[in-house]
Formats: C-alpha cells, sequence, structure tokens
C-alpha cells in the first residue's frame, strides 16, 4: 500500500499552482483592481475586489466580481486535474483564491435573493474545503 493512498476511495485533494504575485502585489499594498488588471486570472484579485465592494455596500458589485474569480477558479481547478468534485484544501495557500471567490458569491448570492445559488455555492464550499467554510465563516 502507497503512504499517499486515499482509503476513503475519493478523489485526491486538489492543490492549484502557486502564483506568488498576486499575493506579494496585494501584501505590498497594491490595490486589487491593479492585482487584478496584472494578474486577470487570479481569483485571489477577484476575491478581494468581491470583498472590497461588499464592504462598502456594492453586492451586486461584489456578485459580479466574485463570479469573476469563481469561474477562473474553476478554470484553474480543471487544468491541475481536477474532475468536478473533490477535497480542494484551504490549507493549500493557492487555493484560498478560489476558496475565497467561492465563499464571497454565496454571500453575494443570498442577499441578492438567489437562495438556491446561496445553496449551492455554500454546500460547495463545505464539501470542497471544511476548514474553509469553518474559517471564512
Amino acid at each position: 500500500m502507497a503512504i499517499h493512498e486515499n482509503l476513503l476511495g475519493g478523489p485526491p485533494p486538489t492543490h492549484l499552482p502557486d502564483d506568488p504575485g498576486p499575493r506579494e502585489m496585494l501584501a505590498g499594498g497594491s490595490s486589487a483592481t491593479d492585482v487584478a488588471a496584472k494578474y486577470p486570472a487570479s481569483s485571489l484579485a477577484w476575491a478581494r475586489l468581491a470583498d472590497e465592494a461588499y464592504e462598502r455596500g456594492g453586492v451586486v458589485e461584489s456578485y459580479a466580481y466574485a463570479r469573476t474569480g469563481y469561474h477562473r477558479g474553476l478554470d484553474a481547478l480543471r487544468r491541475s486535474g481536477w474532475k468536478g468534485h473533490g477535497p480542494v484544501p484551504w490549507e493549500h495557500e493557492p487555493n484560498r483564491g478560489f476558496l475565497r471567490a467561492l465563499h464571497a458569491l454565496a454571500r453575494a448570492a443570498r442577499e441578492i435573493g438567489e437562495e438556491e445559488e446561496y445553496e449551492r455555492c455554500s454546500q460547495f464550499l463545505k464539501d470542497s474545503s471544511p476548514s474553509a467554510a469553518e474559517v471564512l465563516g
């Protein structure tokens, strides 16, 4: 038996490749707008834009940013071998942009009355990473 064999029979965790550029720019004080413009495939930048819009009361804007980050994240997950389900661990930092965008999409969907999308995204977050669901609320 291999040391890392999955005994539960589910798909292995998906770990997105590290892309430190967006993270470093945000940590260095660059605006999320500038980061998204330079790294449009970065779910982290779009999730940050979604959070900023939500905090200032722009729920529809937050929804749009979150949806962009979510779809960019799905693209990245598929390129990394994800087959539409399975763990996307919060503990792997490069996964956090996608998970944050998914959470932001659920939050904004709830606010605009998209209950079915809120439920779907909330469950997707819990199924992908229970620890992300706990950390993000």
